[in-house]
C-alpha cells in the first residue's frame, strides 16, 4: 500500500461469468472509496484459468501468481470449464493453487440473508440469518489433491491431513471473528463441527480446537458433528454464529448456506491466510448463461466488501471499513427495494442489479459517513 491509501489489488477474472461479475465490483468498490474519501485502488488484471489453460497451456501463468504476490488483496471471478480438464480428468481450478501457495487457510463464507428475499425456509426467524461457516482450505481431505492413488483399477484412496500448524491459527481466527461480532451485538459462539465420534483426525481436530479456545474464555466454544450442523442449518438457523471445520466439510455446509441465502450468485467468500487473502463469490462460471448478462453480481460485490474489511483491519484504515459498510448498506437498500435476479425467478440481469446498487449509495453514503 502506497502512503496515500492506494491499494494495489490483483484482478483475475477467470472464466464464464467470472468476467461478467468482476466489472460491476470493481465499478462499485471504486465509487465506494470515492464516496468515503481517503482511499484508493490499483487494479492489475491477469488472464488465469481454464480458457487460459486451453489456449497457453498454463492456467496460473507466472505473470498472474507473481501479482497476486506482491498485491495488497486479491480479487477472483470464477475459474473452471467442464469440457476443459487436466490429463487426469481433474477440473482447472487455480483458486485451489493460490490457497495451497500462500497458505490461505481460513475460507471464511458468510451465511447472511438481504431484504425481501423469497422465503426458502417456513419460519420467519430465517428470514434475517446472520452466521459464518469458516472452512479450513488448505488440508482435511484436499490435501490429496493430485496426490489420490488408485491400485490396478480396483480401489482408490485419499488421504485427510489435519495438522496443528493450520489448525491453531485456524481456531484463533474463528475466535477472534466470533469476538468483533459479539462486540457488534452478536451471540459470542463457535463451534467445532467434525466427526469425532469415528476418525482419529477429527478427534485430534476438536483436541486442538479446545486447547486454543482457552485463549478466549469470554467465547463460548460449542462442538457439533457435521450431519447434525447440517440438520440445525435447515431445522434452525437462526442459532448459529460461527462454525469451523475441516475443507471437505466446510465445502458442503458452504453451499447449504448459500442455498438458504437464495443461491450461490448471494454467496461471497474469502481465503485468508497470515499475509495474503482471496476474495471471489462462492458460484462456479456459469456456461448455461455466461455472455447472456443474466449473472447475478451480488456476491462479488460482496466479496468486494470483504476485502475492504480484510484491508482496513489489516492497516487500521477506518475508511476501507465504512466504504465496506457503504457497498453493504447499499446492496441490502437495491435489494429491499424489489431487485430479482434471474436465479429467484425475476428479470434483473448483471447490468439493473449494479445499476440498482450505485443508485442505493446515493441514499446511504450519508448514514455511513
Amino acid at each position: 500500500m502506497s502512503s496515500n491509501n492506494t491499494f494495489q489489488i490483483a484482478v483475475l477474472p477467470g472464466d464464464g461469468i467470472g468476467h461478467e461479475v468482476m466489472a460491476p465490483c470493481l465499478e462499485i468498490l471504486e465509487e465506494a472509496a470515492r464516496r468515503v474519501g481517503g482511499l484508493s485502488f490499483r487494479f492489475k488484471s491477469h488472464q488465469a484459468g481454464a480458457i487460459n489453460y486451453r489456449d497457453h497451456g498454463v492456467a496460473l501463468p507466472k505473470s498472474a501468481l507473481d501479482c497476486a504476490r506482491k498485491a495488497d488483496a486479491i480479487l477472483l471471478g470464477a475459474m473452471g470449464w467442464p469440457a476443459i480438464r487436466y490429463p487426469d480428468g481433474t477440473e482447472i481450478a487455480p483458486q485451489l493453487d493460490l490457497r495451497f501457495e500462500f497458505g490461505l487457510f481460513a475460507g471464511v463464507r458468510p451465511v447472511r440473508t438481504l431484504p425481501s428475499m423469497p422465503a426458502i425456509l417456513a419460519d420467519k426467524r430465517a428470514a434475517h440469518l446472520d452466521f459464518i461457516v469458516i472452512r479450513e482450505s488448505t488440508e482435511g481431505l484436499f490435501a490429496s489433491r493430485g496426490k489420490g492413488v488408485v491400485t490396478d483399477n480396483r480401489e482408490a484412496r485419499d488421504t485427510m491431513v489435519i495438522t496443528r500448524d493450520v489448525c491453531e491459527p485456524l481456531f484463533d481466527f474463528a475466535f477472534r471473528l466470533a469476538r468483533q461480532r459479539k462486540a457488534r451485538g452478536g451471540k459470542g459462539i463457535v463451534a467445532c463441527v467434525d466427526k469425532a465420534n469415528v476418525f482419529a483426525s477429527f478427534a485430534f481436530f476438536r483436541k486442538v480446537f479446545d486447547e486454543r479456545a482457552k485463549a478466549f474464555p469470554d467465547i463460548r466454544a460449542d462442538h457439533a458433528y457435521v450431519d447434525a450442523t447440517a440438520l440445525d442449518m435447515v431445522r434452525r438457523p437462526w442459532a448459529l454464529d460461527v462454525l469451523v471445520t475441516e475443507n471437505m466439510f466446510g465445502d458442503i455446509l458452504s453451499d447449504l448456506g448459500a442455498g438458504l441465502m437464495g443461491g450461490m450468485g448471494f454467496a461471497p467468500s474469502a481465503d485468508i491466510g497470515a499475509e495474503h487473502a482471496v476474495f471471489q463469490p462462492c458460484h462456479g462460471t456459469a456456461p448455461d448463461i455466461a455472455g447472456h448478462g443474466k449473472a447475478n453480481p451480488t456476491a462479488m460485490i460482496l466479496s468486494g466488501a470483504m476485502m475492504l474489511d480484510w484491508l482496513g483491519e489489516k492497516h487500521g484504515l477506518p475508511e476501507a471499513l465504512r466504504a465496506a459498510d457503504l457497498v453493504r448498506a447499499a446492496v441490502d437498500h437495491a435489494f429491499e427495494g424489489g431487485l430479482k435476479p434471474f436465479e429467484i425467478g425475476g428479470s434483473d440481469g448483471t447490468a439493473e442489479i449494479t445499476r440498482h446498487i450505485l443508485a442505493a449509495m446515493d441514499r446511504k453514503a450519508l448514514e455511513v459517513a
